[in-house]
């Protein structure tokens, strides 16, 4: 039977979400956990992949089982079993074929910067001490939605068929003592929100212009774009998925 597993991590300590050979990941933490608790090796198929350093506050991920008697309890071992910075939320259900990856329709992701140094977000945000201009920024991350190839923010020689995305949002917000992007899409390429923050942190500085957002994009050069941001500041924060692939009669 197929299941869906709900978890975050906060991600300082691993090379990312994807097995690497050489490097301890989210996924082989995950994967060892479920295995050695139902005595079987298990493969999760993630929702999407993570660079070394980025957190998730929510991930999902597909394992294929036998039928999971007493989910409540196989939630409560692995979050024992795991280590303190990975925590399993829930498992659910799902029909036939529903795909961690494929099936998600929208995928959410912030990222947190800070303008005072903070000892208490050393680890979860980006300092930056120069004056910014929120307002050009906003205009600037505004002019995201007009466009859909994002090749000048895609990390380079990557494998991919297309370099289209739908981005449905993308805002500044102050929270307190942070500053949080929010950007909303259907997909995201390697390495492209932290190389959207960073080309917006250019133009809250003024060394770019929220009309620059344009021909930077028209360029498809990464290049042209601004430096990407610190891993430690990025947050996937939501995968949304069509309900009627839940199957929770059935789990």
């Amino acid at each position: 039977m197929r299941y869906f597993i709900q978890f975050s991590y906060f991600g300082k300590a691993y090379h990312g979400w994807q097995n690497q050979p050489n490097a301890i990941t989210v996924q082989e933490v995950l994967q060892k956990a479920l295995s050695t608790l139902l005595r079987k090796t298990v493969e999760v198929v993630g929702a999407g992949r993570t660079d070394a350093g980025v957190h998730a506050r929510q991930m999902y991920g597909h394992v294929d089982v036998d039928a999971i008697s007493d989910i409540d309890d196989l939630v409560y071992r692995l979050n024992a079993f795991l280590p303190d910075d990975i925590a399993v939320q829930g498992i659910h259900k799902v029909v036939d074929g529903a795909h961690a990856r494929f099936d998600a329709v929208e995928r959410t992701y912030e990222y947190w910067l800070v303008k005072e140094k903070d000892p208490f977000l050393f680890d979860h945000a980006h300092f930056v001490k120069h004056p910014l201009d929120v307002d050009a920024m906003n205009k600037a991350a505004k002019m995201l939605l007009e466009h859909r190839d994002f090749e000048c923010f895609s990390k380079s020689n990557t494998d991919v068929k297309t370099f289209n995305c739908d981005v449905r949002e993308a805002f500044w917000a102050i929270d307190k003592e942070k500053w949080v992007f929010t950007i909303t899409a259907d997909r995201f390429l390697r390495n492209m929100v932290r190389a959207v923050v960073g080309t917006l942190l250019e133009v809250g500085m003024g060394k770019m212009s929220p009309e620059d957002i344009h021909r930077i994009i028209a360029s498809k050069d990464r290049g042209e774009a601004g430096a990407s941001v610190p891993a430690k500041g990025l947050y996937l924060t939501k995968v949304s998925y069509p309900k009627e692939i839940f199957d929770e009669q059935k789990g």
